[in-house]
This record gives C-alpha cells, sequence and structure tokens, in this order.
C-alpha cells in the first residue's frame, strides 16, 4: 500500500457549514467488481444543502461523507473489471460519498468522460445534466416548437434545462431573479422575475394558450399555479420543494405533498400529466436498466457540452479542504453556475 492518504469531508449533523470535519483516512482498495477513483473534482448540489439541515428526504444518518457526483481518473481497480481502467476519467453519481479525495464506486455506475473535457466542466453537468436530461427527453418528450417554463432558469439544473430545451428548438421561460435576466437573454430565455409581481400573470401574457411542460423545483404552492399555466395535454415535472429548505418539521411531508396532488390530478379528463421526478426511480427494480440509461443520457449530455449546446458554468473552484466556504458559497444564491471542490 501507498503512504497516500485519502482525505474527506465529514457532515457529522445538524451544523453550519463551518461545522463540517476534515477526516484523513487511508486509501481505499477495490472490492470485486470495484473501482476506486482519484477524484479530480465533486460539486455543491442544492442536495447537500439540504442534508445539512436535515432536510433531504432520505439521507443517511449523520455522521457521512456527503457529496452527490463526482468526476476522477481510475486509480485501481478490483477482481473482475478490465484493468485497462486506470488512469481514463469516469463520472459517477453516487448521492453521497463524493466529497473525498479517493471513492470506491462499483465499475458499472462509472460513465467514461470524453476527451476534451476537464474534469471540472465534466463536473457541471453529472447530477445536474442527467436530471435536466431526463425531464426534458424522458419524462416531459418535448418536441421542436413546443414552449416551456422553467423555474429557477439560472440555477444548477435550471440553466441546463434551459439550454438543452433551446437545442431542441424549444421556446424556453425561465424564472431567476433580475440580476441574472441578461445572462437567461443571451441563452435565448425569455425571463420572469419571480421577486416582482405575479408569476402565473407574466407567464399567462408570454403564452396565452399555456406551456407545454413546466419544471418546477420550488414546491408547495408553485407546484398548484405550475398546474395551472399548463396548455391540454402538457406535462407538469415537479423535482424538488426548495421553498421549504429552512422549514421544521418532517423532511418526508413536503415530498409526500407533492405526490398526492400529482397522483391526484393524473385522474382528472383533461389529458394533462404531472409527475414527480426522481433520479433513483426504477433502480430497485433494475439497476442494469437503470445504469444503461443514465449512461446513456449522460453520455448525451457530455456530447451537448462538446458541441456547445450546454455551456459548464462554474461558478467557483475551491479545494476539498475549503468545504465549509464552497457550501456558504452556494447557499448564499449570488452565484451562477456550479461551485465546483478539487483534491
Amino acid at each position: 500500500m501507498s503512504s497516500e492518504r485519502s482525505i474527506q469531508v465529514v457532515l457529522p449533523g445538524l451544523v453550519a457549514p463551518e461545522g463540517l470535519k476534515i477526516h484523513q483516512t487511508a486509501v481505499p482498495d477495490a472490492g470485486r467488481g470495484q473501482i476506486v477513483i482519484a477524484m479530480e473534482a465533486t460539486g455543491v448540489s442544492f442536495a447537500e444543502q439540504q442534508m445539512r439541515r436535515g432536510r433531504y428526504y432520505d439521507q443517511p444518518p449523520f455522521p457521512f461523507v456527503p457529496g452527490y457526483d463526482l468526476v476522477g481518473r481510475v486509480l485501481t481497480t478490483g477482481q473482475g473489471v478490465d484493468p485497462g481502467l486506470v488512469g481514463r476519467r469516469v463520472a459517477a453519481l453516487v448521492k453521497v460519498g463524493g466529497w473525498a479525495s479517493h471513492v470506491v464506486v462499483d465499475a458499472e455506475d462509472a460513465v467514461q468522460v470524453p476527451d476534451g473535457l476537464a474534469a471540472a466542466e465534466a463536473e457541471t453537468v453529472v447530477v445536474n445534466g442527467i436530471t435536466a436530461w431526463q425531464m426534458l427527453h424522458r419524462r416531459a418528450r418535448v418536441r421542436a416548437g413546443q414552449t416551456v417554463l422553467v423555474h429557477g432558469a439560472s440555477g444548477g439544473v435550471g440553466s441546463v434545462l434551459a439550454q438543452l430545451a433551446r437545442a431542441a428548438g424549444v421556446k424556453v421561460i425561465g424564472t431567476a431573479s433580475a440580476r441574472h435576466h441578461d445572462a437567461l437573454r443571451e441563452l435565448g430565455v425569455i425571463p420572469v422575475d419571480y421577486r416582482v409581481g405575479d408569476v402565473p400573470a407574466q407567464v399567462r401574457e408570454l403564452a396565452p394558450g399555456g406551456v407545454d411542460a413546466v419544471f418546477d423545483h420550488v414546491g408547495g404552492r408553485s407546484v398548484t399555479d405550475s398546474w395551472h399555466l399548463l396548455a391540454p395535454g402538457g406535462t407538469l415535472i415537479a423535482y424538488g420543494s426548495a421553498s421549504t429548505r429552512d422549514d421544521t418539521g418532517s423532511k418526508q411531508w413536503p415530498v409526500l405533498k407533492i405526490l398526492a396532488r400529482t397522483w391526484l390530478w393524473n385522474t382528472l379528463p383533461n389529458g394533462r400529466h404531472a409527475h414527480f421526478y426522481n433520479i433513483w426511480a426504477g433502480r430497485a427494480l433494475s439497476k442494469d436498466r437503470f445504469r444503461d440509461r443514465l449512461r446513456a443520457d449522460l453520455t448525451e449530455v457530455f456530447a451537448a457540452l462538446g458541441r456547445g449546446d450546454v455551456t459548464a458554468r462554474i461558478a467557483a473552484q475551491l479545494p476539498l479542504t475549503k468545504a465549509a466556504e464552497a457550501l456558504r458559497l452556494a447557499e448564499s444564491g449570488t452565484v451562477t453556475g456550479k461551485v465546483v471542490l478539487t483534491p
């Protein structure tokens, strides 16, 4: 074994960002069917912001290493894994464990990153890109000429979603605070200020007949407003409850409320559809099918990034040991793009 040590960021409990702990451990070994990835980039997503507050609906018990996804090079391979993978750059979706310099994953869960994509660039579109692609193309099945509403169009998922929709020939209305409007216009998105005036009224003015799809991470009352903005045959995709991030009480309740609403709406005979999107859906039923779909979709997103359909928006790059500062920055709402951690 080498004398190299592995660095991990540990979330010990309900703490302020400054309460994160830095641990050093031995570099892990790859078991059968596994690889060890030397992390080159991991990110701060909305999930970690919720986990810090104990508000992510299926987070593990404290303490644990957060980090939803990562990009890095394969350091070692376990039994039954092609040793030719060593040195290859790969991406992995892990839910927890990514904020570490060395991460063990099943080899089947790693997706190759194309040559020419830098680690930090690729990192900006792992969880955000898979989420955006699947909601847009697998759930809403958008087509050229349609109109969609993207809530939080300058956010991590929202900005990727808006760009992928534009690349598919879709007209995009995007909510964001005024300071992000110029950047959205440059992407071809029609901005709406969610802090000023009545958002549904502003959207109706832009799309009198309703929109073909709404992507809503806000939850709460926003989901109901979103449903009422749909054109006949339209689709609502809810994928979070950001408005309840700072609430106390049950972390499952906001999601269960949305699920109950979508179930009820789907029984109505008006041709509209509502879904609650969960990136992990289907994994328990068929791991192989889940992996194949994830690999196919992330490969599509990497190709879109390579073509320039999507821009990698890096808000800041900080070393892993400054995870507290990175989390504080991501939570401030003042940055556009992804806050990336490097070893």
